[in-house]
């Protein structure tokens, strides 16, 4: 029976625990907050969207950065493998639009106690307010770690251990990417690190104007010149920044690290109806209200915080009767209505994205069994590695596949 200290008791580290110790393995779980899963716990708003319920394939598409390298990890434990240890731990699951998984009770702190009580179970040893503080390296070989709570630290020998320490997003949860430093101190290279999964900030001030407002079925489309970066129907919420919701933290890993000046976002608000469908849609609308002012003619068509930065945009008068509207104005608002324009001027910080982009370089890393390739008996898991995806359970799965096959390759 080989120990393994496993640093970190987020999604990857608990899972890595888990497969551990179901091999067999006499396992030791560090987790420097005072309780397990405390991003987990703030995932999905609060409701833990655990996975994606599609097949591997489907997995790998949705996948931004280094998809080929989790090839291994997901099929030795892909999505269904993951909802089958759930329910099988006692949490029953359902699936909501978009393939997403959550606990049929819309509670990510049950998902937390079926971690725990499955490590229990399994007699994983589990230290909290103690944190993995290096690595001890001996002959070139992973021997064990310094761990501890405050400035103290004690060595601890193992036969393997597991970083699984995460990101650096949302660093109130601890994630302050002390993996990166346990990874360069053993001479791994550390890929970029910079927010994924996060809020734009936009240039134009009629964007706050809609503080609050959510938009659901609508396309946003982003380019760089004329190549098409983004194009994806779903929600998008306005606020005193610019612009968050599903679509644009799923937009924003496509666009981290890109030159933001030679980007253009358009949101096409009618997605359902062709450019000439709209314009017909608005002459109905008009022929009814012949007599009102062009400013009280819009509220069948879009929700009434959004009328007076419209009206304001298309240029037409607000008072102008709509029967006096020419056809020229009328198309530039079906134009608007196609492509409402707006200026990417940012990111929000690491304090709102869900996941790091950067890590731990996937090089350098045997993707058969999450063994580093430079030290033995050294294993990563999650967030710590250059791996990110979309929104939608992606990178839970990731977390949940890489921590399992690190669990079950230590021997």
């Amino acid at each position: 029976m080989s120990k393994v200290i496993i640093a970190g008791g987020g999604a990857a580290g608990m899972m890595a625990a888990v497969a551990a110790a179901d091999a067999g393995h006499d396992v030791v779980l560090y987790e420097k907050n005072e309780k397990l899963g405390k991003k987990l716990y703030i995932t999905g708003k609060g409701r833990c969207n655990l996975t994606n319920n599609s097949d591997v394939e489907g997995l790998l598409k949705n996948v931004v950065r280094n998809p080929k390298f989790l090839y291994s990890a997901f099929y030795s434990f892909d999505s269904m493998a993951v909802m089958d240890f759930y329910e099988k731990e006692g949490l029953p699951l359902k699936t909501e639009r978009g393939n997403r998984v959550f606990p049929q009770s819309d509670k990510s702190s049950d998902v937390i106690r079926t971690l725990q009580r499955a490590l229990e179970r399994r007699g994983v040893e589990i230290h909290l307010n103690t944190a993995v503080k290096e690595l001890c390296i001996e002959d070139g070989e992973c021997v064990g770690v310094v761990a501890g709570s405050g400035q103290r630290g004690h060595s601890e020998k193992a036969d393997a251990v597991i970083v699984a320490t995460g990101g650096i997003s949302y660093p109130s949860t601890g994630s302050t990417g002390d993996g990166y430093r346990f990874a360069e101190a053993c001479g791994h290279i550390i890929q970029e690190t910079m927010p994924s999964l996060v809020p734009f900030l936009v240039k134009e001030d009629y964007i706050s104007k809609m503080q609050g407002l959510s938009l659901r079925n609508v396309e946003l489309v982003i380019r760089e010149g004329k190549k098409v970066l983004f194009q994806e129907l779903g929600e998008i919420l306005f606020t005193h920044f610019g612009v968050s919701g599903p679509l644009v933290l799923s937009a924003s890993s496509v666009v981290s690290g890109k030159d933001l000046k030679k980007l253009s976002a358009h949101i096409d608000l009618k997605p359902a109806l062709s450019t000439a469908q709209l314009d017909e849609r608005i002459l109905r609308d008009f022929k009814e209200m012949i007599n009102y002012d062009f400013k009280n003619s819009l509220h069948k068509l879009l929700p009434a915080k959004m009328i007076p930065v419209l009206v304001e945009l298309t240029g037409i008068p607000p008072e102008k009767k709509v029967n006096e509207v020419t056809r020229q104005e009328r198309e530039g608002l079906v134009e608007l209505l196609k492509g409402f324009p707006f200026t990417i001027e940012g990111l929000r910080g690491y304090n709102e994205a869900v996941i790091t982009r950067g890590g731990v370089s996937v090089q350098e890393v045997n993707p058969a069994t999450m063994q580093s390739k430079k030290v033995p008996n050294l294993y990563f898991a999650g967030e710590v590695l250059d791996l990110d995806a979309r929104t939608g359970g992606y990178n839970l799965q990731i977390a949940w596949s890489t921590g399992y096959l690190a669990g079950i390759s230590v021997h």
